[in-house]
């Protein structure tokens, strides 16, 4: 009678008790030297770029880390030592730009980001010139995002509440799909739209104001999309057994639901905040920047940190350069913070569990 087969077709009684496994540093090994024979092999073919030498020393680890395994391991094993490689390639491939913008970033804006830049404006300092600060900017950027937080945040959470315990019908699904193509306006005509109905029509002058309102057009189609998800993923068991008690629809939802899924909805206004505070088209429309400080979001120009950004790259000398590079270092500390916030928010309000 015939022997059994397993995996790569090896009757079973010939193989060992033990499968061979290559050793735990063989990724680590490997990778070290696709990376010094792709570099090698690109400076052979005169390849001056760093991103050939890349490419070249991905596809040896790849081969290299298959054809290894399937030498020691068998076929199967080689197959998911080749997924493996091929996720850290992708993992390795998009965490490389972030790593590479934030050096830059620190490496450069570091060179003036001191206190005098952070408590002063450009009052009175050329552009050609070192010195002055992003205070007016700071100011700027805290009020136009506030004030737009505070018009979307609310409105996209209860529009999302009608939308996952009320919406049913007709209504339900057109606010779902104005929600939708709302989700990919592109911010210039948000801006376009409330210069045009705002200054134009209503004649209202420029101010922080203005792109706040325009901010908010962009910020609430996020704010509802992340909070119906995460209003969804709250157990039906719970509002059962609420309305089981007789508790009231809308004391279930304030009391069981929101509660529940605060965690996820104070993550996805900080990420709607983020989407909106590097914003720079609508305030260009809206805003119109200043070099002063002005401390009224209702009344006359104002600037933010994207404006202030791009108003110091386009000057084009090396002092406006470090200025620009320090604003967005700012720029990237201010929404870092605004996330750790939403984290610290999200674990005091979010429901206790276990027992007491």
């Amino acid at each position: 009678m015939n022997e059994p087969l397993v995996a790569d077709d090896v009757p079973r009684a010939s193989r060992p008790l033990r499968q061979p496994r290559l050793p735990r540093w063989t990724p680590a090994a490997l990778a070290a030297a696709s990376v010094a024979l792709g570099t090698g092999i690109g400076l052979g073919a005169g390849l001056n770029s760093r991103i050939q030498w890349g490419l070249i020393a991905v596809l040896l680890f790849v081969a290299g880390m298959y054809a290894l395994a399937a030498r020691v391991e068998g076929r199967r094993q080689a197959k998911d030592r080749l997924a493996t490689s091929l996720v850290w390639v992708c993992f390795v491939l998009a965490v490389i730009p972030l790593v590479s913008l934030g050096w830059e970033t620190i490496s450069r804006g570091s060179k003036v980001l001191d206190g005098n830049f952070l408590t002063h404006s450009m009052a009175g300092v050329l552009t050609i010139q070192p010195g002055g600060g992003v205070y007016h900017a700071i100011i700027g950027t805290l009020e136009q995002v506030g004030i737009a937080t505070a018009i979307a945040a609310p409105i996209g959470l209860l529009t999302a509440v009608y939308l996952v315990e009320y919406g049913r019908g007709r209504l339900a699904k057109a606010v779902t799909f104005f929600v939708d193509v709302m989700t990919g306006i592109p911010s210039i005509v948000a801006g376009l739209f409330i210069l045009s109905f705002w200054i134009l029509m209503l004649d209202f002058g420029y101010s922080g104001f203005a792109g706040s309102m325009a901010l908010a057009i962009l910020m609430m189609p996020v704010v509802v999309r992340s909070t119906e998800e995460m209003l969804k993923l709250v157990p039906n068991e719970l509002r059962e057994a609420s309305l089981a008690l007789g508790v009231p629809k809308w004391r279930t939802i304030l009391k069981v639901v929101l509660p529940t899924a605060i965690g996820g909805i104070a993550t996805g206004v900080m990420l709607a905040v983020a989407r909106i505070a590097g914003e720079s088209a609508p305030i260009v429309l809206l805003v119109f920047g200043s070099q002063l400080i002005n401390n009224n979001p209702f009344d006359g120009a104002q600037s933010s940190l994207p404006y202030y950004i791009y108003e110091q790259w386009a000057a084009g000398n090396e002092a406006s350069y470090d200025r620009a590079w320090a604003a967005a270092l700012v720029l990237i500390a201010f929404v870092m913070i605004l996330n750790l916030v939403a984290r610290g928010i999200a674990r005091w309000k979010a429901p206790k569990g276990g027992r007491r």
